[in-house]
């Protein structure tokens, strides 16, 4: 309690404290000290010397102003001669006390100027002067007590508790109402400082047993209590404008206590007022009432700290224990990966054993029918060599069939092998050495207040590539109260170069087209909100495919263009030539792909190549400058861009031809292929940029695209 009674300026205990408009109390000295002189004068007076009563009258509200500039503690004028007291508060020297003056509280910095009274318009505040003088011969009074004490400890027993079922402990205070010594715990369990009991005085033991209190109902040890020193007896309270009458009355409008006659003559006549005592116990209550609350926190600071000293050994052991938890989990999954293993290779020992049983039954099905066949082929020899014309004729019929039906056994597909030497399974644990590499602890404690919202946790079984477009998923733990407003998606450019932008949104799942085939994109994620943004996730590589796999694009073809096939097979329904793309777009790297000739009547001349999104759809593939193609009817082709002719050569097309184009975005070249045989390379200038597939046909004409091949070999340059 004593740094309540100590004042902010002085850092001494109040003397002659005074309350201030803003409920805060100084020192009358040190009221003087820090009152300084405003611009609105210079006028100095000498300042009054500290006196009785007289000296200090209530504060009038309606003659009070504030001054403040910048609410930095001080007046807006600063004299050239200050000082400062033991706690660091600016003060003014006695002697330049002013007429126009204002004083700053050193505690909430609130200026207030001062009117013809000066500072008798302040308040004494009784009540904490009472209060001092207590707290000060309480104090004398226990230095006394503790100095007999102590040189009659070692000759007298401690007092124990009263009230300990069991093993009682020393006494640590004892009640002058109830004349019981407590401990500590039984003290905070049976009586509190709260509600009726905060009334009864609690005094050391020691000091007790010299009162003459040695225990319940005992009749005293014939000590002499210490001197106590006398209580200053203290004088009513009297009105400072009625010095006669005493206050009686509480003004509920000034808040500020009056006696009668200024209810009758002054300037209260028709303010609300309650008589004094009732105010009076009104606010005792609103204060025990309140205490009642502190004291339940305090009780709950104490068993908090209680608890936070416990929690350092849960923490030790809990550390321990999660340490030995981490051990088990790790275990649990090499042993599983382990038991996986083992599965898989079971798995591809059956596969092996199937594909071998295959084999070996297909020999001996193939032995079987190889067998008849080549008997009935020798017996057909003879049957040849016969010079009887009817007698051949007998069984020629019969022997027709025969060979006839034999020949049909060798159906197409007979003489293929029904499996392969090749294993059809494929094992992927580039998602799983991820999910492995990005194995971490979840983070169940967020920072209190606003925060950027965690990094993104990629869904890595959600991720996934196909042909030249990648899909990410990922997710994130939101703070609460601080939601998140979007994500950012960021790629590289498939050979480790910067980060780039391709996705800003709310969506989770992400599908980004048109990278390059045949390359490795490093892809992170993160997430903003209010606050700002946040850290990046883990990075996750996706490899787009080695080879492209599209069909012809039906929403960008010529309206005469008919697709079926799943889009794989086109014809056309005009005699003029139209053009369809294909879905995939190339801008580097080798692609080929093949158009098989379902259908070629009337010698037409179809076209194949690369162009543009934007190119003529209405007119052979080539004639404008968007397209480079190999048009070729039955006998001939020609390289054509722009409607340029060039590169003649000798070979042509008809049904079941096929035609592959080779696109090279490396070295920007064409190279097309009629039936494995090879036409060009042809170099093009202005090859560069976002190409498609495309086809130019008319009705005479249906092809079938071939796509997902491999580049041919032994290229001729």
């Amino acid at each position: 309690m004593e740094e309540e009674l100590k004042c902010p300026v002085c850092g001494s205990l109040f003397k002659d404290p005074v309350l201030l408009p803003c409920s805060h109390n100084v020192c009358l000295a040190c009221a003087r000290n820090i009152t300084v002189q405003t611009p609105d004068g210079d006028t100095a007076v000498q300042s009054r010397a500290s006196g009785g009563s007289s000296d200090y009258d209530y504060l009038d509200m309606d003659k009070m102003s504030l001054y403040s500039e910048t609410d930095s503690g001080y007046g807006s004028y600063t004299p050239t001669c200050q000082l400062k007291s033991p706690n660091g508060v600016r003060v003014f020297p006695p002697a330049m006390a002013h007429r126009h003056c204002s004083l700053t509280c050193p505690l909430c910095h609130r200026s207030v100027s001062l009117d013809e009274r000066g500072l008798r318009g302040f308040p004494r505040n009784r009540l904490l002067e009472a209060i001092v003088t207590r707290y000060q011969q309480n104090r004398a009074a226990s230095a006394s007590s503790s100095s007999s004490s102590s040189s009659s400890s070692s000759s007298s027993a401690a007092v124990k508790c009263q009230l300990c079922d069991r093993n009682p402990v020393d006494a640590a205070v004892m009640c002058e109402q109830c004349d019981v010594y407590y401990c500590n715990a039984c003290q905070q369990r049976c009586h509190p400082s709260r509600g009726p009991l905060a009334k009864h005085r609690l005094v050391p033991p020691n000091q007790a047993a010299a009162g003459g209190g040695g225990g319940a109902g005992s009749g005293g040890t014939g000590q002499q209590q210490p001197h106590q020193p006398p209580a200053t007896a203290r004088k009513p309270a009297t009105c400072v404008d009625h010095e006669a009458e005493n206050f009686s009355m509480f003004c509920c409008s000034c808040r500020a206590p009056v006696c009668m006659k200024c209810l009758e003559e002054g300037k209260h006549a028709k303010h609300d007022v309650t008589p004094l005592a009732v105010m009076w116990k009104q606010h005792k209550c609103q204060i025990s009432q309140a205490l009642n609350g502190v004291s339940d926190k305090a009780k709950d600071a104490k068993e908090f700290l209680v608890q936070l000293k416990n929690m350092l050994q849960q923490i030790q052991e809990s550390g321990v224990e999660f340490e030995a938890c981490l051990v088990a989990q790790c275990d649990s999954l090499i042993e599983a990966l382990t038991r996986q293993k083992a599965k898989l290779l079971t798995k591809v020992t059956k596969e092996k054993e199937y594909k071998l049983k295959v084999v070996r039954d297909q020999i001996t099905h193939c032995t079987m029918k190889l067998r008849q066949t080549t008997g009935m082929m020798e017996f057909c020899l003879e049957v040849l060599k016969e010079n009887d014309p009817s007698g051949f004729l007998q069984i020629s019929d019969a022997l027709i069939k025969r060979v006839t039906s034999s020949q049909d056994q060798w159906v197409k597909g007979a003489l293929e092998p029904k499996v392969g030497p090749d294993f059809d399974l494929t094992l992927n644990t580039d998602l799983l050495l991820q999910t492995i590499l990005q194995l971490d602890f979840c983070q169940g404690k967020v920072e209190a207040g606003p925060a950027v919202p965690p990094a993104p946790l990629l869904q890595l079984e959600k991720c996934c590539t196909r042909n030249n477009s990648a899909t990410l998923a990922w997710r994130v733990a939101a703070l609460p109260g601080n939601p998140v407003e979007g994500y950012i998606l960021e790629l590289d450019d498939g050979n480790g170069g910067q980060y780039r932008e391709v996705y800003v949104g709310k969506e989770t799942v992400c599908t980004v087209d048109g990278l390059h085939f045949n390359s490795s994109y490093n892809a992170r994620v993160k997430a903003y909100n209010a606050v700002g943004v946040g850290p990046y996730s883990k990075t996750v590589i996706l490899k787009t495919s080695d080879v492209a796999w599209f069909t012809f694009d039906p929403t960008s073809a010529h309206r005469d263009m008919v697709l079926s096939n799943e889009n794989q097979t086109v014809s056309c329904n005009s005699y003029d030539d139209r053009v369809v793309l294909g879905t995939a777009a190339f801008s580097k790297g080798v692609h080929y792909w093949e158009v098989c000739i379902d259908r070629y009547d009337n010698h037409p001349d179809p076209a194949f190549g690369v162009a543009r999104i934007n190119t003529m759809k209405d007119m052979m593939l080539g004639k404008d400058d968007k397209a480079w193609a190999m048009y070729v009817d039955n006998n001939r082709s020609w390289f054509m861009h722009n409607n340029s002719h060039t590169n003649r050569a000798e070979g042509g097309i008809s049904k079941g031809s096929t035609v592959g184009v080779l696109l090279d975005l490396n070295k920007h070249t064409l190279t097309f292929f009629i039936n494995k045989e090879q036409h060009g390379p042809t170099a093009f200038a202005n090859l560069d940029g976002v190409f498609v597939p495309a086809v130019s046909l008319n009705r005479n004409v249906q092809v079938t695209l071939l796509t997902g091949l491999e580049v041919p070999k032994n290229i001729r340059q």
